[in-house]
């Protein structure tokens, strides 16, 4: 058997016990009841905070006492990998993903939705940049090497997640996937374009095969589709990527 725990720590361990799960861990018997309801309660009210601030479509759409349980539970069984607090929503996705049993009143699409969000609050707080604007980027654009831009995202999901609201809780996803961009332009602002399948799989190639030129992802994409006319596809996407350059989704290979 290991040594024991020295005073502290023991204190310690029962305090943070007591604190993530009042249920399951006694109150510690040398600190004042009053005093550890008002830890429990500061804390707790701290955790709530930090979520709800990073997923406030989906607090809304539950009511206060399953929310507040949902966070409870988070609170109680997650263990956190990381000390800091911008951290916190990655890790309440973390534990919806693998750790979060299915509750009757769970939203059918939770998981979705609360990884939209956490994309967004990613992409805000994230260091990289979208890639510089090109005054001549159109100038020979189907010979420019380029890349999608670091703090752009091509997402898929089985739910609309950015239409959810108040006014619109599917119980079930449509026949059609939702294809988005979610991006931060060089405003320094998150937005998210809907795009359609071909252009999802022409984002996906950039991120997969960064640096190669225009006509190369374009002509790649012809061939996927066995599309009967090359030059079309070259036509139609090269306007589609100087759109997607102007917005700041891709850029010039530096």
């Amino acid at each position: 058997m290991g040594e024991p725990l020295p005073e502290f720590q023991r204190l310690q361990l029962a305090f943070a016990t007591h604190i993530r799960d009042p249920e399951g861990g006694p109150l510690p018997t040398d600190v004042p009841p009053v005093r550890m309801a008002a830890y429990r309660e500061l804390f707790f009210n701290n955790m709530e905070h930090f979520i709800a601030s990073g997923f406030p479509v989906l607090k809304s759409l539950m009511g206060r006492d399953e929310w507040v349980a949902l966070i409870r539970d988070f609170y109680a069984r997650h263990r956190c990998a990381t000390p800091l607090f911008i951290e916190i929503a990655e890790e309440f996705l973390v534990y919806l993903e693998s750790e979060r049993t299915q509750q009757a009143g769970d939203p059918p699409f939770i998981l979705e939705l609360a990884h939209y969000e956490w994309v967004e609050l990613a992409l805000a707080v994230a260091e990289a940049e979208p890639p510089e604007l090109h005054a001549d980027f159109e100038k020979d654009l189907l010979a420019a090497p380029i890349r999608l831009s670091p703090v752009a995202w091509p997402l898929a999901y089985r739910f609309q997640v950015h239409r959810i609201g108040p006014d619109y809780q599917p119980e079930t996803p449509p026949e059609t996937p939702s294809f988005l961009v979610v991006y931060r332009n060089r405003d320094d602002r998150v937005r998210f374009l809907e795009v359609n399948q071909v252009s999802y799989r022409l984002l996906e190639c950039l991120d997969q095969m960064p640096g190669e030129p225009v006509r190369h992802y374009l002509l790649h994409l012809a061939e996927e589709l066995q599309h009967p006319n090359p030059a079309q596809v070259l036509e139609f996407g090269a306007e589609l990527v100087a759109q997607l350059h102007e917005k700041g989704v891709l850029g010039r290979m530096p």
